[in-house]
Formats: structure tokens, sequence, C-alpha cells
């Protein structure tokens, strides 16, 4: 199978697919806070987490979500504009973590938007009610829904280190309530944390390829100032550019061939980005991560002998 012009089967092709023209995420503020921070589980959120809860690149909480909407279209440069449609992305923070009456306020406005075709939601597998999901299905009537899960790592002594606060075990269990009710699924990785090796990393990235999940987010790990893991800049290893790319390389060829990939890096607010410097130059990695695909004439989940790959 085939992707476009990629060796991986990209959002951007798969949403072309479906739409049959480009469209684009808006990252939305929805006011939420997490349970890490409000005392629930903790008070400093994840170790790695900015004060905005990794949404340092939405248009804020100022404003009804229609209005955050119709202010990201606007500000869009003419290029994302392409089709006119778009995905809404609750992105800061736990986006289900409120009561289910202020969720259906917020989800409905987003669905409502006659410029939105779905909605994304990031959140934790921890903060899914029964009421939430029977929501979730609500809206899957309406327009598509994603819901996207910060695992990160499938490693129990990590994901104390980073505070996550819920076992691998509670993951599994929110995948396969959504599976059951056939929400799209998205998984976030974070690649780099401390202490793990590449086995490590590799080690989570088949544990998701073995699930049902429809898509992953492959996230490097961004040192912020202000965060808690600033404190400990130094103290373990920050991936180079060429070691990154080479894992991502590893993690496409391990991962499902219609599994979708949402992310093959992250954006770090210049602004507050510690390390790695190298990772500001997005189109760079992008452009090593294709070139070392097509050096070993790797597709997503496939490796084609030269032979071969000239017949396809």
């Amino acid at each position: 199978m085939f992707w476009g012009e990629k060796r991986y089967h990209s959002l951007d092709y798969h949403l072309k697919k479906i739409y049959g023209f480009k469209v684009q995420k808006i990252s939305l503020d929805a006011g939420m806070t997490c349970p890490t921070r409000d005392g629930t589980k903790g008070t400093r959120g994840c170790i790695f987490c900015s004060a905005k809860g990794s949404g340092d690149f939405t248009t804020g909480r100022c404003g009804s979500i229609t209005g955050q909407i119709d202010e990201a279209i606007l500000n869009m440069s003419p290029n994302k504009k392409c089709g006119g449609k778009y995905i809404a992305y609750f992105q800061s923070f736990t986006n289900t973590y409120a009561p289910t009456e202020y969720l259906r306020e917020l989800f409905y406005e987003a669905v409502s938007h006659e410029k939105i075709a779905g909605i994304s939601i990031a959140t934790r597998p921890d903060c899914l009610s029964p009421e939430t999901m029977v929501l979730l299905c609500e809206l899957q009537k309406i327009k598509p829904v994603w819901v996207e899960l910060g695992l990160q790592t499938i490693h129990e002594n990590t994901a104390k280190f980073i505070r996550r606060g819920y076992t691998l075990d509670v993951f599994d269990q929110a995948v396969a309530e959504l599976s059951e009710k056939s929400i799209d699924i998205i998984v976030h990785v974070i690649l780099g944390l401390p202490h793990e090796t590449r086995d490590d990393m590799l080690g989570t990235i088949d544990y998701i390829a073995k699930s049902s999940v429809s898509g992953i987010k492959l996230q490097l790990l961004h040192v912020l100032k202000n965060t808690d893991l600033a404190d400990y800049y130094g103290t373990f290893h920050i991936l180079s550019e060429d070691e990154y790319t080479e894992l991502v390389v590893d993690c496409l060829e391990r991962l499902p061939e219609d599994m979708v990939i949402h992310r093959l890096t992250g954006d770090g607010p210049s602004n507050l980005l510690i390390a790695p410097l190298w990772s500001l130059k997005k189109r760079s990695v992008l452009n090593s991560i294709n070139r070392k695909l097509k050096e070993k004439n790797t597709w997503q989940g496939r490796l084609y002998s030269p032979a071969i790959r000239d017949t396809l």
C-alpha cells in the first residue's frame, strides 16, 4: 500500500482520502485542568508539561469555542485553508475532566460549526466515565470523533517518574471500551524520556502495534522552561537529531501499515525550549526521516528490496 508521496500512512493522506481535499486541525482550549494538577492525583502535572498543559499553540481561553474556531480560521495562512473544513482539536489539559453537561455543551458547539468536519479530544484513559462514553457515542452519530490518549510509555518506572498518574491496565481498559464503541483512538508516545533505552522505546511501539488503536503521535521529548523536567536537565541523555530520526524510522517499520501516523515529531515553543534546539528546524527533521526511509527502501510496516520496489 502507498500513501501519495510519503512512505507512511500520514494524517494528511488519510483526511484527503476521506474528504477529497486537505483538512486542517484547529487547536482549542476548553478551560480544563487535569487530575495531576488539581490535587486529585497531584498538583504539579506531568513532569514535562508546560503551564498551558500541552496547549501552547491554542488560541487561548478567551472566548467561546465558536469564537476560537473562527479566530483560528481567520488567522490561518491561505495555504492551510484548502477545502474549508477543519478538525476541532481539544488539546489543552484533559478534555473529558469535567461534568458531562459541561462537556456536552462544548462538544456540541464544536460539531455544530459548519466548517468543522469532526472533533479530536485529547484526554487521559482514567478520565473516561460511563456518562462521557455515552456522550462520545452521541457525538459520533453527528460527526467523526477521535479520542487521543496520552500513554507516552508502557514502562511503569518511567510512568511514575513523569507522574503520569495511572497504570497500563487503565489504558488497556479505555482502549477496549472505545474500540467496542467504534471510536477512533490516537495514542501519544514520547521518544527520549529520561533513562529509557532504545529497546524500551521500541517496546512501547511494539505494544501499540498489537493494540486496536487506529493512529499514533510520535513526540520528541522537549525540555521546556518552567517545568520540573528542566530541573533534571543534564542528568539524562537528550537524543540527537540523527538518533531521533533513526528511531522514528525503526518505529514506522514496526507499526501496521493501516495505522495513521498523526505526528512524527513535535513543536516546542521557541521561547520556552531548552533542548533539543535542533528540533526547532522541523522541516529539516521531517526531511531527514523521509530520506532515511527512502535509503532503507522502507514503507511503513514493510521493507522492500530495490528489485521489488521497482515493480510496484
